[in-house]
Parts: C-alpha cells; structure tokens; sequence
C-alpha cells in the first residue's frame, strides 16, 4: 500500500462517482474483458462515457435489478468481468435473490456497486437509506464487502476489484465527500489502514467510510484531552483484517467501531466476532443503532442518528472505563 493521509476535514472538489467512473474508463480501454452494467442511473453516476466509448459492453439495464442481476452474472459466466451499479437500497434489497443465486451459488465474479451509502442518501429518503446493504453482503459465503471513504481509496480499490473472485459489494458516496487521502494512494483489499498509533494509546476506532473523517476529528479531541487512540480504517469489512484487529486489541484494550451502517449487522458484528472468538475486548458501537432511514440534509440526518465526531469520543470513554 502507498497511503498518503491528508486529513484536513475539507471536502474535494471532485466527486467519488468521477473517481469510479474514470476509472473504469481507463480499465475498460486496457482489458477488452471489462463489462459494465447499470440501471437507469448513467447520468447520475457518470458512467455515460463508458457507453459512449464501449457501447458493446456498457449496458442499460433499465429501472429493474433483478434482470440486471442476471444479465450480470450471464456475462460473467462467459468469462467476463462484470461491474453492476444501481443506488445501494437497490443493489442489495432489489436483487438479492439474483445475485445470490444466479451469481454467488453459480461461483461467479460480480462487482456490485451500491452508491448513496448510508445517511449519504439524504433527501431520497428511508426507501434510498441502504443501512443493511453490507449486512445483506457480509451474509453471502466468499463474498467481498468494501466501504471506501473517499475519491482516491475508492478508485484503488476499483482497479483492485478486477482480480478480485467472487461476489463482491463496493458502498460507496456520489459527491460531496471529505477528502481524507491525497492523490495516487494505494489500497490493498483486506487489509485495514492505520491512521493514527502510538505506545500509549489506550483504545482503538476502527471504522471506514465516511466516518473516517469524523475519527480523524475525534481522535484530535481526544488528544487534547491527553486520550490517546489508535485509528484504523477498516474499509475491508469481508474478508476482514483479524490481525490487525487482535493487535489493536491487544495493544490498547479497548475497541469502538464507527460506521455509517445499522450497528446491529455491520462493521462492529464483524469486528466483534473476530474479538470474542480471539481476545474478547470492551467494544462499543457507533452508528446507526437498529433504525430506519429518514428525509434530511446530510448533515442533519449524522447528528440525528449519532455519526459525528463527539459520539465516537464519548464512545471511546465509555469503552476506556470499562478496561
């Protein structure tokens, strides 16, 4: 991995979707076996190009999942290498039967894409609001589930994705996104990311997407306060890094997940099996706590259900006292 840490809190001026998009495009011209599938939402991905510059295997599925489901797994089964696209809700609840059967129970590669993650859905409301997207994933057997948290991890971890085997879901933000890494970062899939470490720090956030940036900012407080904390962005969830989380374990005692998904199937379920099967830690867990989806401005929608900065450091207390 070649990781370069910005973590100034500023948004970037580009946009996740253009960080997808181009980088498909420069896939697509290099590997004639690269396909692309989507579901009436080109124009607002920006995936148009692909069927402009590969109009042969860039396809319109229309507003109907499941048949792009299968048509997905059809074109895998002929040797191609397929990356499907629709909003998250829809790319997981639409078609999970299709995907599951027709491609993981087949043993083939499908790439799914699921963007407007979590609260990111914003004025879409509860029916766009996937936060039991990754869980529906997490659930397949050999399955790959990512949650990158900005431009530069998510095109790595798409150039990274085509030799990836099986099924695999990428959730992921449209725009409007902190940029937390700098230009050229590289990633590798299934290994987690350490932000921050020291010998003193006495409890670790692992987290990933947009909450990376809100650890970032939380790890800033609580080293005001003399707290030190590991960060580590687990943008893997499936298959997880269970060294490195044991070796968090281990060193700091103390463990708080931070993601943008239902806590009760997510990023902590994942994080928490692997503690109690190895070294049962205090853990403590932020994010959305077991409810539906709402209409609201982003922003409003992250402090409404408890995804900010100053949930993370009074989660990193609770966790620290009960050592």
């Amino acid at each position: 991995m070649n990781v370069k840490l910005i973590g100034k809190h500023e948004k970037d001026t580009r946009a996740c979707r253009d960080g997808l998009a181009l980088t498909l495009n420069e896939l697509m011209a290099k590997d004639q076996s690269i396909c692309y599938v989507d579901c009436d939402l080109m124009g607002c991905i920006n995936t148009k190009q692909l069927r402009q510059n590969y109009p042969d295997r860039a396809f319109e599925a229309g507003i109907a999942e499941g048949n792009a489901a299968g048509i997905s797994a059809g074109l895998a089964a002929t040797g191609k290498k397929v990356f499907f696209h629709s909003f998250g809700t829809f790319s997981s609840r639409r078609c999970y039967d299709q995907i599951y059967m027709s491609a993981a129970y087949a043993g083939l590669s499908v790439r799914v894409l699921g963007s407007d993650a979590g609260v990111t859905a914003a004025f879409n409301g509860g029916t766009h609001m996937p936060l039991e997207d990754a869980a529906m994933y997490l659930s397949i057997p050999e399955s790959t589930v990512l949650d990158p948290a900005d431009y530069d991890q998510l095109a790595s971890i798409t150039r990274g994705l085509v030799n990836v085997e099986g099924v695999s879901f990428t959730r992921f933000v449209r725009k409007d996104v902190i940029q937390v890494y700098g230009e050229g970062s590289e990633f590798e899939i299934g290994k987690g990311v350490v932000l921050h470490e020291s010998d003193e720090d006495q409890a670790s956030i692992i987290t990933s997407g947009i909450m990376v940036d809100e650890s970032l900012k939380a790890y800033e407080a609580l080293q005001a306060e003399g707290i030190h904390v590991r960060v580590i962005d687990m943008f893997t969830w499936k298959p997880l890094d269970e060294a490195l989380v044991i070796k968090a374990s281990r060193e700091t005692g103390a463990i708080v997940t931070a993601e943008n998904h239902n806590t009760t199937c997510g990023l902590g379920s994942v994080v928490a099996n692997c503690l109690v099967k190895n070294c049962p830690t205090p853990q403590e867990f932020v994010g959305v706590q077991d409810q539906f989806g709402q209409v609201g401005p982003q922003a409003f929608l992250m402090d409404t259900y408890g995804l900010r900065a100053a949930n993370i450091v009074e989660a990193v207390k609770k966790a620290i006292s009960r050592k």
